[in-house]
């Protein structure tokens, strides 16, 4: 008899909507943590870069809706908002100024904390699965052929035991074992491949000026690039719920910003490509320290591509394709990977045969697509990769580049961009004709001399 329970390791957003997914096929769900997860939208130890910014693109957004119907409007009614890109975004490319065209995209601000509650919340409210938290998986059980299980371990008291499942999910994250798992099997291991920018992060918590909630208030991003040999630098000011504005600062190796409160606003004002940021933060509260992390290489497990892969098993979410967090992909790509799990099963059927290699090349293409838009950029960086950027990248990065410059003059090609950035549509589309055309051409308007603020939103953020 087909065992129809599956285990999701891994309580974060990426296993907790693999868990929704599995729901119709099963009888049983079990999701297994290491933390004990709060009971609101508090921090949590293993989720340190809740700390930084995090918005879910439209792409990743459909996806959830999808499988969690409602839960947009949960998160709204909670603080989360929507915001119209480019119309409500104030972004600085490495080829100049974007206009705020009409909205071809939108993505969803809130803080991370925030996002994991609501829908945990809404995905344990099924009484199909169950949340076992202070314990982590320690091996699969099983043969290089098909795994039936895994073996976990309480970390409060040591004991082991095990649990036996038609369908093993690894959702544990960058720490995730699987490799080593695998090859305890004796099988031989994927290709994998990094691709490490360097880049920092020092983020901080601000009490927002009161006319910019009451008034709305754009993203203000100003993205990095390495050029002429110097360090990439960066940053983000993100309006998220309860009047606060989430503001992270980056930098490549060379440039990475500090942790020292007091060095936050300078490196904002001396060290980015404008001063906008600075001078938004010049009118707000600090209300936290500065956090910083450095775990932002992109890794990649091309599971999809193994010679052997057993039954039963698949793997998704960052223990699969770890990205770049400045890109914004990692909630998206967790959400989209798991609408592919619940799609390969409704065509599939639970426990057929060859159903996890689906599975797993189902999972790849969302992380694909994402993959190539991080690591076509930090490719570049210096020591990114151990022999920088090959041909191909020098040639889809020329493009890229002059579709950039083009987006600041030319609605159109900003709305193909776009289009790609928030995962809605595949790259295919920036080499239809008339994109072709509209990069040859160039942009049709001439370039912003100054960040596109009104004046209005300028006075609510006590910069007039």
């Amino acid at each position: 008899m087909t065992d129809r329970t599956a285990v999701v390791l891994g309580g974060s957003l990426a296993g907790l909507l693999a868990a929704r997914a599995l729901t119709p096929f099963t009888d049983r769900v079990v999701v297994v943590e290491r933390d004990v997860l709060p009971a609101g939208p508090q921090p949590r130890k293993g989720l340190p870069q809740a700390r930084h910014v995090h918005h879910l693109w439209s792409g990743g957004a459909r996806a959830l809706e999808e499988l969690l119907p409602g839960t947009v409007e949960r998160l709204a009614s909670a603080g989360v908002r929507r915001v119209p890109v480019t119309t409500d975004m104030v972004a600085l490319s490495p080829r100049g100024w974007y206009r705020r065209w009409a909205e071809s995209a939108f993505t969803l601000t809130g803080s991370r904390d925030l996002v994991d509650w609501v829908v945990r919340e809404r995905v344990l409210a099924d009484e199909r699965i169950e949340l076992v938290t202070g314990t982590e998986a320690v091996g699969l059980l099983g043969s290089d052929r098909a795994v039936t299980g895994v073996r976990l371990r309480a970390l409060g008291t040591g004991a082991e035991h095990v649990r036996t499942a038609g369908l093993v999910v690894d959702a544990t994250g960058r720490g995730s074992r699987m490799p080593d798992w695998l090859a305890r099997f004796g099988l031989p291991a994927a290709e994998f491949r990094e691709v490490d920018s360097g880049i920092a992060y020092a983020s901080r918590m601000f009490r927002a000026p009161a006319e910019t909630v009451r008034a709305g208030f754009p993203i203000v991003t100003l993205q990095a690039s390495p050029r002429d040999g110097r360090p990439g630098r960066g940053g983000v000011l993100m309006p998220i719920e309860d009047g606060r504005w989430l503001v992270t600062l980056h930098g490549s190796r060379g440039g990475e910003p500090g942790s020292a409160d007091d060095d936050f606003l300078r490196y904002a004002r001396e060290e980015l490509d404008h001063p906008v940021i600075a001078d938004l933060l010049a009118g707000a509260e600090p209300l936290t320290g500065v956090s910083v992390t450095r775990t932002t290489a992109n890794r990649r497990h091309f599971y999809e591509r193994a010679r052997a892969w057993p039954e039963n098993l698949a793997v998704l979410g960052d223990a699969l394709c770890a990205l770049n967090p400045v890109y914004g992909h990692g909630m998206s790509v967790a959400a989209q990977g798991a609408l592919a799990v619940r799609d390969v099963l409704r065509r599939r059927g639970w426990g057929t045969p060859g159903l996890a290699r689906s599975l797993q090349r189902a999972v790849s293409r969302p992380a694909r697509a994402a993959w190539e838009l991080s690591t076509g950029a930090d490719v570049f960086y210096p020591g990114a990769t151990e022999h920088g950027p090959g041909l191909r990248d020098r040639l889809a990065h020329a493009y890229v580049d002059r579709l950039l410059y083009t987006a600041t003059g030319n609605g159109r090609i900003a709305r193909r961009v776009t289009d790609v950035t928030s995962l809605e549509r595949g790259a295919e589309v920036l080499l239809t004709p008339g994109v072709l055309l509209g990069a040859l051409v160039g942009p049709l308007r001439p370039q912003l001399t100054r960040p596109p603020l009104t004046t209005d939103e300028l006075k609510a953020a006590g910069v007039l």
